[in-house]
């Protein structure tokens, strides 16, 4: 390329150095923008302290103004909800994540899990009760899925709802459940004799109760419970009629994984931008630490997987709009993210040292999150094994 051909051609931009901007629409990057300017407004002053204190204070105001933001139930149509395109739920999800990964996990819990469920499976009386109030942060939900001796395998819940006259009573357990304690809606999935079903549980209903639970060491910033349904009496109308069987819950589940896939990479992203920074102004042997050659190549490599990501979360987003996102394309997504975005941050980490475990940095409160997205709503290996399975037309799972 001669010396004028290449003066035609745009510089070369350090946070975007393969122009997937260039993709983005003027919408896109203006929501990207609102989302990434309320974040360091209201979350990034504050983040490390909610972390190094196991909080989040003021969770139902964030809810609100989330709500406000139009980034609840961001990509669904009507009652409230923004209309977005799922690219830009996608980069709503990565300015979150690239703040907490507790954060992007709240609006994730309420948009991708609860408020999705009601809104393809509820009756069109559960969707005008609740998700107006939902959309606007008014309401917080949460989604009851994974019990205490089952999470790989939902298929074995204990948790069971009975018919009883013209009501339903639900008895079980379920545990991990993000938003839970705050709620003022539960979306419960439970066995009854007629397979899998799901509920719409306000969460004032007598034998309901949502207990903290304590002591994490990843998702601080989080609201995580465990939910108890003591004989809780619903009536018949609690019922989702839209959906009998696992692809319920799954379905639901699928959805919440494409947030991932581009939350993950938020993360990976703030912890890059950490190392770059402390490698242009980190002195040893009398120079910056960018300069020398292993420096560079730990940021090359990187930069390559970072972007990478974002890519591959763009085009999964595209599929999605276009209605051709498979659910094994989800989970090639979520994979090879998450996955990604903790080498990035353990990477990030000895760059920048012993600096690199200290709250004054988000390096290593995004690499313990991340240790929890690696496992949540689907582990390594589950997504392995649908790969696996789409690929040899095998089943592994049992």
């Amino acid at each position: 390329m001669s010396t004028t051909e290449s003066s035609k051609l745009p510089p070369f931009d350090p946070a975007d150095p393969i122009g997937i901007d260039d993709l983005l629409s003027a919408e896109d990057l203006a929501i990207r923008g609102t989302v990434r300017d309320w974040a360091a407004d209201r979350v990034l002053p504050h983040i490390a302290e909610w972390y190094e204190n196991g909080e989040l204070p003021g969770i139902r105001e964030l809810a609100r103004e989330l709500g406000s933001l139009g980034a609840l139930g961001m990509s669904l149509q009507g009652y409230g909800c923004a209309g977005a395109t799922a690219v830009q739920y996608g980069l709503a999800c990565l300015e979150l994540e690239a703040a907490d990964s507790g954060i992007r996990s709240l609006v994730s819990v309420q948009g991708s899990l609860a408020m999705y469920a009601i809104h393809r499976f509820g009756s069109e009386e559960q969707r005008r009760r609740w998700l107006p109030g939902m959309a606007a942060g008014e309401i917080i939900g949460c989604f009851g899925l994974t019990e205490p001796d089952h999470g790989s395998d939902p298929a074995g819940m204990r948790t069971f709802a009975k018919r009883d006259g013209g009501d339903w009573v639900l008895t079980g357990r379920k545990m991990w459940i993000t938003n839970g304690s705050v709620a003022g809606v539960a979306v419960v999935w439970a066995q009854t004799d007629d397979g899998i079903r799901g509920f719409a549980v306000p969460t004032d209903t007598p034998g309901f109760s949502a207990p903290e639970i304590k002591h994490k060491w990843s998702l601080r910033a989080s609201v995580t419970s465990e939910l108890v349904l003591d004989e809780v009496r619903l009536p018949a109308d609690a019922v989702l009629p839209g959906v009998t069987g696992l692809r319920g819950p799954l379905g639901c589940l699928s959805h919440a994984r494409y947030g991932i896939v581009w939350g993950a990479m938020g993360a990976a992203r703030a912890s890059f931008e950490a190392a770059v920074e402390y490698a242009r102004t980190r002195e040893q042997f009398d120079r910056p630490i960018g300069g020398f050659q292993l420096t560079q190549a730990k940021l090359a490599d990187m930069a390559v997987e970072l972007h990478k990501g974002i890519l591959l979360a763009h085009h999964l987003g595209r599929r999605m709009d276009a209605g051709r996102l498979r659910p094994e394309q989800v989970s090639f997504g979520k994979l090879n993210n998450v996955r990604e975005a903790i080498d990035i941050c353990r990477t990030s980490r000895t760059i920048l040292g012993a600096n690199g475990i200290s709250l004054e940095y988000p390096v290593m409160r995004h690499a313990t999150n991340l240790e929890s997205v690696l496992t949540y709503e689907g582990t390594v290996e589950m997504h392995q094994l649908v790969l696996g399975k789409a690929l040899t037309g095998l089943d592994a799972f049992r």
